[in-house]
């Protein structure tokens, strides 16, 4: 079994660009594989801390490195129309030489919308629009063209050129565990299938609901990557690991960041023999959350002691 991707997360809320940059060129030099960003107007729940704009951050990102990949967990699919996107897409695809991966959900702050006066809309609206989007990423993405017709969204003889860098498209990664709208839009459109932290739980059920609805389909599940974002408290020794476990339950203590559910907290030997788990259950992607907001040094002992070691 191949070794998995293996990606940092890196919320940029209070972070300067200069900040961010570094801790992506610290991941490249190291040999990590991706980094990821949020998608937000604002960090969630705190409006007052500065917090960079996605799109924007991502281009530069892309960019100011030169093999690294870089992608969204995930782009709010009600923030911009499709169409912009697949242009948007394309374009940076080809500007980083095949390098973004295009991460994409329906949303999921309420608050900022209707600061902005956004239409929220019911769950399973969001979902139609997705799906929407989705249909339309994959036209502009194959053909280079998008001719559409939908509930929410048309678009007619629309020219997408130049297409993208990587074929046959940059990787589509839909985030989610719902069974009745998210999980079909998986099993119709996604490469990459990711699990949020909030089910941790759930790795095994939701990945064997996955497979079914694959089947119904008439998709082959294994042409889906599957795909897991958790949080990481690496220690270096024994001696730290208390501080470190103190300061992951301090940060990211709240069941939605599923800490105890992940089981990646310890020194590199724990960790590493968690990753492998992943991996023996499928898993080709796993993103990571660090305790301490991807210091040097964390990001060094992770390449060194976990990575290398895959």
């Amino acid at each position: 079994m191949s070794k998995p991707e293996i990606g940092v997360y890196l919320p940029q809320m209070g972070f300067t660009y200069d900040e961010v940059l570094h801790r992506t060129r610290r991941c490249e030099q190291l040999g990590i594989d991706s980094v990821w960003l949020y998608d937000h107007l604002y960090g969630p729940g705190v409006p007052d801390y500065p917090s960079l704009e996605a799109w924007t951050l991502a281009t530069a990102l892309l960019s100011n490195t030169e093999r690294i990949e870089i992608g969204h967990m995930v782009l709010c699919n009600q923030f911009r129309h499709p169409a912009v996107l697949a242009k948007m897409a394309t374009t940076l695809d080809q500007i980083s030489a095949g390098r973004l991966q295009l991460g994409i959900g329906s949303g999921s702050i309420e608050d900022e919308h209707h600061r902005v006066g956004l239409d929220w809309g019911t769950f399973r609206e969001r979902s139609e629009r997705l799906g929407e989007t989705l249909e339309i990423l994959h036209q502009a993405f194959a053909d280079e063209v998008i001719d559409f017709t939908g509930k929410h969204f048309t678009v007619q003889d629309m020219p997408v050129k130049p297409g993208p860098a990587r074929r046959p498209r940059p990787p589509i990664v839909v985030g989610g565990v719902g069974e009745k709208y998210t999980l079909p839009l998986v099993a119709r459109y996604a490469d990459v299938w990711n699990v949020p932290t909030y089910a941790l739980g759930e790795l095994e059920s939701k990945t064997s609901v996955l497979r079914r609805l694959c089947e119904q389909a008439g998709r082959d599940p294994s042409t889906i990557v599957l795909s897991v974002e958790a949080v990481m408290a690496l220690a270096p020794d024994d001696a730290s690991l208390p501080s470190v476990r103190q300061l992951a339950e301090k940060r990211f203590g709240a069941p939605a960041f599923g800490l105890k559910e992940g089981g990646l907290v310890g020194t590199a030997p724990a960790i590493l023999d968690r990753l492998q788990q992943l991996r023996e259950l499928g898993f080709g992607q796993i993103v990571l959350f660090t305790h301490d907001r991807a210091s040097d040094e964390t990001l060094e002992l992770l390449a060194a002691e976990v990575i290398a070691k895959l």
